[in-house]
């Protein structure tokens, strides 16, 4: 289902027809025949959004505008109006109400203003579920690496390594974050309160090792690249006994460190102690469903340092995200985000000429296009990593002429 609707009309031949055009667009409709039947289901935690009439008898629309509002300001409330009601729509705009609709409305206005309103809910709700992770204090729950199971899986995976004592291993592609990953990794561990010590793998001589080993006494010292380490510096690492140094060793690669001890270029000893607690971050083309989280995230970072407003986040700047294929990862995300909160992404300017339903036309097409890919063509496993009945997955396949087998290796 696209999102949940809490459809209040007292009419009840209305609300059955209203709730059959939601359920036949996959939004789940929760009827009500009255506010007070639809009371209990207002609050700040609903994860929908409301659809009501105006006119009721009792408490009317306008009532419970008031009420959801007192509830949760950001909750969405649209109303439905009769003839000779729009003043009082219009009315009702400007007091909260995020739209108004004639009766009887065609299916495609309705399903467009509601589809928009769920999402501006969505983003509401992991907005906040955000802040509340960050208020947590858990360092994990801070990274911005978006909602999927692959990053979910990453948290989890730092949340680990950071309670073992012993030295570790960060791995992934340029621009995925791996000094970011590293920190989080030391603030998650007994060693949060001594210092957190970055040091590019290549610059360290034997000379400056002791140094540097002193500067972390007690808590990480991070090797940028450490496959660039020189080969003295890897030897007098591997020879330290573990578990006897006051510091620990936090590496970072962007390269294949078994191809290099393959290859004789690094020490086997170091790789192995390493290795035995590593963590290793997915690309954005594994994960391309928390491309639209993460860019929020960092346009609303970006507005903030630059003062800005945030400008809005359309369906058809996300389905250009999505188009991408990300070498750069969550680095070049995040130079995106701020060229777009200048205004100097020319690329990023949404298509004027586009309406919603084809904006979120694009956002399903790139979504279902980069679950086959990760599933490399197999319709099945793309299907269940999108949540989605195979049938509904195969319709929407040949609605966007998209071939699983194009997708296969």
């Amino acid at each position: 289902m696209k999102g949940r609707v809490l459809l209040v009309d007292d009419d009840a031949a209305v609300r059955e027809a209203l709730a059959q055009t939601l359920e036949l667009a996959q939004i789940s409709a929760l009827t009500a025949g009255s506010f007070v039947a639809a009371k209990d289901r207002i609050t700040r935690a609903f994860d929908g959004v409301i659809l009501s009439d105006i006119r009721m008898p009792g408490r009317d629309g306008f009532h419970l505008l008031d009420y959801a509002r007192q509830q949760d300001p950001d909750l969405p409330v649209i109303l439905l109006t009769g003839e000779g009601d729009i003043p009082m729509a219009v009315s009702a705009m400007g007091q909260g109400a995020f739209g108004f609709l004639e009766k009887p409305c065609a299916p495609a206005d309705l399903l467009a203003v509601l589809e928009r309103a769920l999402k501006t809910r969505a983003l509401v709700l992991e907005n906040r579920r955000l802040r509340d992770l960050v208020e947590t204090g858990d360092p994990a729950a801070r990274m911005i690496f978006g909602n999927s199971e692959l990053s979910e899986g990453l948290r989890r995976r730092v949340r680990l390594v950071a309670q073992a004592e012993g030295d570790a291993l960060i791995s992934g592609a340029p621009g995925t974050g791996i000094s970011k990953v590293a920190e989080v990794l030391h603030l998650s561990s007994a060693r949060s309160k001594a210092p957190f010590v970055k040091h590019a793998a290549s610059g360290l001589t034997p000379e400056t090792l002791p140094q540097a080993l002193r500067t972390a006494d007690g808590g990480s010292l991070f090797l940028d690249e450490i496959a660039q380490l020189p080969r003295q510096v890897q030897l007098m690492l591997s020879e330290t006994p573990e578990g006897q140094s006051a510091v620990r060793l936090i590496a970072g690669n962007t390269r294949d460190l078994a191809a290099e001890v393959d290859a004789g270029r690094f020490n086997a000893e170091l790789y192995w102690r390493l290795e035995g607690l590593s963590v290793r971050i997915p690309s954005l083309s594994e994960r391309p469903e928390d491309i639209p989280v993460m860019f929020r995230r960092y346009v609303d970072q970006a507005a903030e340092q630059s003062g800005l407003k945030p400008p809005e986040v359309t369906p058809d700047v996300v389905a250009d995200l999505m188009r991408r294929d990300w070498p750069g990862n969550a680095r070049a995300l995040m130079s995106v985000a701020m060229r777009f909160v200048l205004g100097l992404n020319d690329d990023l300017v949404p298509d004027a000429s586009l309406g919603l339903v084809e904006q979120m036309a694009r956002v399903e097409q790139s979504l279902l296009e980069a679950a086959l890919r990760r599933a490399g063509g197999q319709a099945s496993a793309a299907a269940e990593a999108l949540k989605l009945p195979r049938k509904t997955f195969y319709d929407k396949l040949a609605r966007y002429g998209i071939r699983p087998e194009d997708f296969r290796a």
